[in-house]
């Protein structure tokens, strides 16, 4: 075996083994649903919730990361682990999607990346209601529940479903984000609005939505979508067209037909 064939094997083992620990995480998030109540909610902003369960399960996928990885770093979320940059980084978010967990509302999902000397290796999202596991590793196809996916075949933006998140900190572009939500609306099949980013991402990877935006996000909230999306075939770039969509605090990511268009139409607005 070629050396190039065992780091991919290796890869593909170590996504593996994260896969199965999403999967274990999923299920205390599931449980804790039903316990959740308002007392155990905090307030970090006036649209940003957090309670022991985001916490707990990030402390739970902290634990098993640092053993699969024990050299490697972390970005994370709550903040349960110091950040130290290393050449392999974490980058993981326990439960994306909160204000519709606590409202005992889907989607929510775990989202955890794999970045190597500032690139993306591999990615898990965890879409815990529906039990749907994507996934990919470097050189990888994308898969869901160990099936492969791609991104969608639509060609014209008027035939597309679009997808997006509403600000929920950072109103400086509302009105610009307005603008482009209008054209959408008008223009497309319909606008989507699931309230997690990690998800919207993964629904751009298997085809089920056409194209993703939005603005104010986290590494966390965009690392493992954006790297399946494009080992689904997808393109995911940043407003200009330029790759800093992971630190950049804005995302758009599509199917390889509609991107020019959809590109154009957030480069005249936002």
């Amino acid at each position: 075996m070629d050396s190039n064939k065992e780091r991919i094997m290796n890869y593909e083992e170590i996504i593996m083994q994260v896969v199965d620990l999403a999967k274990e995480v999923g299920i205390y998030l599931r449980e804790e649903q039903k316990k959740l109540k308002s007392d155990d909610i905090e307030k970090k902003g006036q649209h940003d919730f957090v309670s022991y369960v985001d916490k707990t399960a990030e402390q739970k996928l902290v634990n098993q990361l640092k053993i699969i990885l024990p050299d490697a770093g972390f970005i994370a979320e709550e903040n349960s682990v110091e950040r130290i940059d290393k050449d392999i980084m974490w980058i993981i978010d326990p439960l994306d999607g909160t204000t519709n967990y606590i409202h005992g509302m889907s989607p929510f999902a775990i989202s955890i990346g794999l970045m190597k000397n500032q690139k993306m290796i591999g990615g898990v999202v965890y879409e815990v209601g529906l039990d749907e596991c994507f996934y990919a590793w470097k050189d990888s196809y994308a898969f869901l529940n160990g099936n492969k996916i791609n991104v969608s075949s639509t060609t014209l933006l008027e035939d597309s479903l679009i997808a997006t998140g509403f600000p929920y900190y950072d109103y400086s572009r509302l009105e610009p984000f307005m603008t482009t939500l209008s054209y959408f609306i008008q223009n497309t099949h319909g606008v989507r609005r699931l309230g997690t980013a990690a998800t919207d991402l993964i629904y751009v990877a298997c085809g089920r939505i056409d194209g993703f935006y939005e603005y104010g996000l986290s590494p966390w909230d965009v690392a493992a979508g954006a790297f399946i999306v494009q080992q689904a075939g997808g393109i995911v770039s940043d407003y200009n067209g330029d790759s800093n969509y992971i630190f950049g605090k804005e995302i758009l990511a599509s199917n390889k037909g509609i991107y020019s268009d959809f590109l154009t139409v957030i480069k005249d607005t936002m």
